[in-house]
């Protein structure tokens, strides 16, 4: 990576963990995008950042009022949406025995792990 690159790079990686947070989704762009929020003042850092994002067309600012403590409210716009969708690196690849782990903890049976795949009781014994 050429210095031109690692300074755009280290500028954008701020700027997409602020829109990533304000839409409530991972590192990843993953999860139930149940919010468009982030709240931050002058003196914070990520204030600037997020005048970049407003710069940008990718967030909006409002005023503060008395129930963002008289910081500023950033939303993103549907530019900045798509902004997340496209930037977002992609996760990590699963093993087969990490994503069974996953489909364990989504099914919420109240079974234990070992319960869940069917391991016998009897058994070597952990712990």
């Amino acid at each position: 990576m050429n210095g031109q690159s690692t300074r755009i790079a280290a500028w954008v990686a701020p700027q997409l963990r602020i829109l990533q947070h304000a839409l409530g989704v991972d590192q990843y762009g993953r999860g139930r995008h149940h919010r468009n929020y982030f709240v931050t003042g002058e003196g914070s850092a990520d204030y600037g950042h997020c005048l970049q994002l407003v710069d940008a067309g990718l967030m909006t600012r409002t005023p503060g009022t008395a129930i963002t403590g008289w910081d500023d409210l950033f939303c993103a716009t549907p530019e900045g949406i798509d902004y997340v969708a496209q930037h977002s690196p992609a996760p990590p690849k699963l093993t087969r025995s990490q994503k069974r782990y996953l489909e364990f903890l989504n099914a919420d049976s109240g079974l234990s792990f070992a319960e869940w795949i069917g391991a016998p009781r009897k058994g070597l014994r952990h712990g």
